[in-house]
């Protein structure tokens, strides 16, 4: 069993910074993926980036520039560096972690509570 822990989150003022870390345990083999998502009220789960057991990355079109992934493979910890933080970047923010194919297996945290607001 795996358990992937979030831990950062809360209130910040536009403008400000916040850095998010998610802590995976338990019978781990390995990640290829390791990621972040969030979800707004009202609205749909969407990706905000991930990286890969290699580093490559990816995010969304309105965290770049802004927001930075990083992990540490012996740690199987992921991290998200938010910066110039928007109110529209509110949301419950969820940790991910997929293993290699072909199992491919999803594992979620719990979320965490990221609201920018003056």
């Amino acid at each position: 069993q795996v358990q992937l822990v979030e831990s950062g989150g809360g209130l910040v003022e536009p403008g400000g910074s916040l850095r998010l870390s998610c802590a995976a345990s338990g019978t781990i083999v390995g990640f290829w993926f390791m990621g972040w998502y969030r979800q707004a009220p009202g609205k749909q789960r969407e990706l905000v980036a991930r990286i890969t057991s290699t580093r490559s990355t990816n995010y969304a079109d309105s965290v770049k520039g802004r927001f930075t992934i990083s992990r540490d493979n012996a740690k199987n910890t992921v991290y998200l560096q938010m910066n110039s933080l928007k109110p529209e970047d509110t949301a419950v923010y969820y940790c991910n972690a997929q293993t290699y194919p072909p199992n491919m297996v999803n594992y979620w945290g719990q979320g965490t509570q990221v609201t920018v607001s003056s």
